[in-house]
C-alpha cells in the first residue's frame, strides 16, 4: 500500500506526457508565424526536378505525343495573372498584362536570350529557381540542353503499337493525334537500331526492344516512361508469351488485329518492358493522372488499375515512379507507396491546383509516407507566352509555398517538430528522388 501513491504518480506523469505528445486536430494561432519562418528556409533547398519537358515551343521532341484541343483547367490557361509575375521574375517583363501587343516583347526577349546564351539558356532558368538538376522527359534530347543539368527519361509506349493502327486511330479525335505519333516514335527507335522493317520473328522483336533500352541507357537515359493512359486502359492482364507471339507473327506483316488481340499483345509487351527495367536497373515512370483531350477516360486510367502490377512480387526489383500521383485519385494513390519500390511525384498537380488546395494534397502525403514522394514541375512549352520557362516558375513557386504551409500546419498541430519538417522538405524537393538514381544525378 505504501507504493500506491508512487504508482499513481507514475501513471499521471505517463498520461501527461502522452497528452503533451498528442497531435491536435486543428492548427493553432502560431501557424502563420511558423509558415513565415519555414518559407525562407525551404526556398534555399536546391531542387531535383523529377519530371519536366524542357524545350522551346517549336520543338516537337519535348514529348512523344501532342495535346489535342480541349478545355484546360483555369490555372494553366494563358489568362492566369500569375504568368505576368513569372515573366517579371525571369525576364524583367515591364508590363502588367499579357496583351498580344505586350506579349511580343516577351517573345522577342526570349529569342534574344536564346541566341545569346545558347546551351546556358535553360540552365539559367534553373539557376533563377534554385533547381540543381532536372529530368528532361523528352522523345529525344536536345543539343541546347546542358547534359550536366538535364538527365533524360525516354518513352517506351510505341513498342506496344507495331501493327496496322487504322482501327486504333479511328476510335476518337484524340487517338487521331496520338497514335500516328506513336508510330513515328517506333520508327525512330527502328532507325536508331538499324532496322528498315520490323522482324518477322517475335523473339527478334523482343531483342530489338531490349537493345533500344540498353542503347538509350548508354546515351544517358536514367528511366523509361509510359504515357499509356492516353491511348488505352491501364488494366493489364498477364498473358502467356505464346499468345503474344502468335498475335505478333500473324499481324506484323499486315492485317489488323481485333481489339482483344491487340490488347493481349500490348499487355505482354507492357510487362516485358517492366521486367527489362528491373534487369537494367532502369526505373519505370508511369503517367497516372488525368490528361487533356475530350476523350481521356478517368475510369479506365485510374491509378488503382495498376495495383496488381505494382504489387506483383516478380517486379520487386523494379522502381516505379507514379507520375502526377494518380490525381484526382491521390488519396488512394499514396497507399500504393506502402510498397518499398513505389514512389509518387507531384508534377502536374501544382498546375491543376492552386497552393491553397495543393497544400492539402501534400499534407496528406507527408503525413503518410513522406520518404516516398518527390517534386516534379511538369514544365512544358504550352505556347510562346506560357513556355517551359514560366511553367517551371509556376511549379516551383506553388510547391515551395504549399510545402511551407503544409509543414507549418503539421508543426502547429504537434505532428512533427521543425527539424523533422525541414528534413521532410529536403526529402520531397531533392533527396527522395536523387536516391533513386545512385551515381547518375547530383
Amino acid at each position: 500500500m505504501r507504493r500506491m501513491p508512487e504508482l499513481v504518480l507514475i501513471a499521471i506523469c505517463g498520461i501527461s506526457i502522452f497528452a503533451a505528445a498528442q497531435a491536435r486536430p486543428l492548427p493553432g494561432p502560431d501557424v502563420q508565424q511558423t509558415y513565415q519562418r519555414l518559407l525562407p528556409q525551404i526556398e534555399k533547398i536546391p531542387i531535383f526536378d523529377h519530371h519536366a519537358h524542357p524545350g522551346y515551343s517549336d520543338d516537337a521532341d519535348v514529348d512523344a505525343m501532342a495535346a489535342p484541343p480541349g478545355i484546360y483547367a483555369l490555372r494553366i490557361r494563358d489568362t492566369n495573372p500569375e504568368l505576368i509575375v513569372a515573366a517579371k521574375a525571369l525576364f524583367g517583363y515591364p508590363y502588367d498584362d499579357l496583351s498580344p501587343e505586350h506579349g511580343k516583347w516577351l517573345i522577342q526577349k526570349k529569342a534574344q536570350l536564346k541566341k545569346e546564351k545558347g546551351i546556358a539558356y535553360f540552365s539559367d532558368i534553373l539557376d533563377k529557381l534554385n533547381i540543381e538538376q532536372g529530368v528532361a522527359n523528352r522523345a529525344m534530347m536536345a543539343d541546347y540542353l546542358d547534359p550536366k543539368r538535364f538527365v533524360w527519361v525516354f518513352f517506351v509506349d510505341s513498342f506496344m503499337w507495331p501493327f496496322d493502327n487504322q482501327r486504333e486511330r479511328s476510335r476518337n479525335a484524340d487517338e487521331e493525334v496520338y497514335i500516328p505519333l506513336q508510330e513515328k516514335m517506333l520508327h525512330r527507335w527502328m532507325q536508331q537500331e538499324g532496322l528498315s522493317k520490323l522482324p518477322g520473328d517475335f523473339g527478334e522483336y523482343l531483342k530489338f526492344v531490349s537493345r533500344t533500352l540498353e542503347d538509350n541507357q548508354k546515351r544517358g537515359g536514367i528511366a523509361m516512361k509510359f504515357e499509356v493512359a492516353y491511348f488505352r486502359s491501364t488494366k493489364f492482364s498477364d498473358p502467356a508469351r505464346e499468345d503474344a507471339q502468335d498475335i505478333y507473327e500473324r499481324f506484323v506483316s499486315g492485317g489488323i488485329p481485333s481489339p482483344d488481340e491487340y490488347r493481349t499483345f500490348q499487355d505482354y509487351i507492357f510487362r516485358y518492358l517492366i521486367r527489362e527495367g528491373g534487369r537494367l536497373h532502369l526505373p519505370v515512370h508511369i503517367h497516372s493522372a488525368v490528361g487533356p483531350g475530350d476523350y481521356f477516360n478517368l475510369t479506365e486510367s485510374n491509378i488503382m488499375n495498376l495495383e496488381n502490377v505494382l504489387r506483383d512480387p516478380r517486379y520487386s526489383n523494379v522502381t516505379f515512379v507514379m507520375l502526377h500521383g494518380g490525381y484526382p485519385y491521390d488519396r488512394q494513390a499514396i497507399w500504393l507507396a506502402a510498397a518499398k519500390n513505389v514512389y509518387l511525384d507531384t508534377s502536374q498537380t501544382e498546375f491543376l491546383l492552386y497552393p491553397s488546395e495543393f497544400k492539402n494534397l501534400l499534407k496528406l502525403w507527408l503525413e503518410t509516407f513522406p520518404e516516398k514522394i518527390t517534386f516534379g514541375s511538369d514544365a512544358f512549352p504550352y505556347n510562346d507566352v506560357m513556355g517551359a520557362e514560366e511553367s517551371y516558375w509556376l511549379g516551383v513557386q506553388s510547391s515551395r509555398t504549399a510545402l511551407a504551409a503544409a509543414l507549418a500546419e503539421m508543426i502547429s498541430m504537434g505532428e512533427v517538430n521543425e527539424a523533422q519538417a525541414l528534413q521532410m522538405a529536403h526529402g520531397y524537393l531533392h533527396d527522395n528522388a536523387v536516391g533513386l538514381y545512385p551515381g547518375k544525378v547530383h
